[in-house]
């Protein structure tokens, strides 16, 4: 069976560029296409195609694009209807998509609406068969369907994001039938980037363990001073954080707790499992549910005062025995006396 992929991408919240997901399945089609000798169509969802979008023509693709007003945000009616246009128009027989926000929305309903198949969370793709991991990646498995279309939403970080010197651009418009909308998009309401603590797209991974709310030395807890030390290098850095389940469970503990971590903080066999280049771990013990979290880190390090924790014995690239309060106190100076 000859095969027509296609790769669906979309834009930032700005509108001004694909996002880094999308140029991440850009780069999984490409490297599809040549396996399998196939045909390959990219789609773009946007109120108006971008400049930014040139650096598609590089890929030698047919360039579709559902563009309006209609399409500056996300809105499930309007965004599966351009997705399944696209894929009408493409024939396509396999569908990828970053497993973003806006896709994840609305895939299956595409695909229900093709008469088709979906599999999420894919990390790799070998010809016609995907790799994904279960339970909280701890089982790793390959599949593979007869069913068509067949669509797969990319994890984000498994592949490189595609970049070209910008190009003219042939982009075909495709017209979609609106169906009628019951909802308007009045706005976006975000945190502040200092408020932000989840920053998927950070080089850096900071994660907080429950000995930060530990007394300390002295005798002491030092709660207040632990979260200003940990914002502070959130702030320098522009780092994302992470948390043992331990830490963010003690705000029912009656126990003092950092109030900017939530449950979506967490990370390991209960939580997420982050992609970042590097990650340093403090005042955590690191056992197989904080291991497993830390599977896809590339540069792993960790602060520690116990030499033979489970964390430091061969699951670190780098460890500082040390105490994270003095440790943290310094980088933050260092980090404060760079910027001056």
């Amino acid at each position: 069976m000859t095969e027509s992929i296609l790769v669906l991408t979309h834009v930032d919240e700005n509108g001004v560029a694909l996002t880094k997901a999308s140029l991440e399945a850009v780069t999984a089609g490409l490297e599809l296409a040549a396996k399998l000798s196939a045909t390959l169509t990219i789609g773009i969802v946007a109120a108006v195609a971008p400049p930014a979008t040139c650096v598609l023509a590089a890929t030698g693709a047919r360039l579709l694009a559902v563009s309006g007003e209609a399409f500056a945000q996300p809105r499930y009616s309007t965004d599966a209807a351009a997705c399944e246009a696209l894929c009408r128009a493409a024939a396509a027989t396999i569908v990828l998509a970053p497993g973003s926000a806006r896709f994840t929305r609305v895939a299956a309903g595409v695909a229900y609406r093709l008469g088709g198949c979906i599999d999420t969370h894919i990390t790799a793709l070998a010809g016609t068969e995907a790799t994904r991991w279960f339970y909280r990646q701890r089982v790793e498995a390959v599949l593979s369907r007869d069913a068509r279309p067949w669509f797969l939403l990319l994890d984000a970080g498994t592949h490189a994001a595609f970049a070209a010197e910008p190009a003219t651009a042939q982009i075909e418009q495709i017209a979609v039938e609106l169906p009628a909308l019951h909802t308007t998009v009045s706005g976006l309401r975000a945190p502040l980037q200092d408020a932000q603590t989840i920053r998927p797209d950070a080089k850096i991974l900071l994660v907080a363990g429950a000995g930060w709310t530990k007394k300390q030395p002295d005798g002491q807890i030092h709660a207040t001073e632990a979260g200003d030390l940990i914002l502070g290098f959130l702030g320098a850095t522009g780092a994302s954080l992470g948390s043992s389940k331990s830490l963010v469970d003690q705000g029912g503990e009656g126990v003092p707790v950092l109030p900017f971590l939530t449950h979506m903080n967490q990370i390991g066999q209960t939580g997420a499992t982050p992609r970042h280049a590097k990650g340093l771990s403090t005042c955590c013990h690191g056992e197989e549910p904080h291991v497993v979290g830390w599977r896809f880190i590339a540069d792993r390090r960790a602060i520690s005062l116990d030499p033979n924790c489970g964390w430091t014995r061969g699951k670190a690239d780098v460890v500082y025995i040390a105490d994270a309060f003095q440790v943290m106190s310094k980088v933050n100076a260092l980090l404060d006396a760079g910027k001056a």
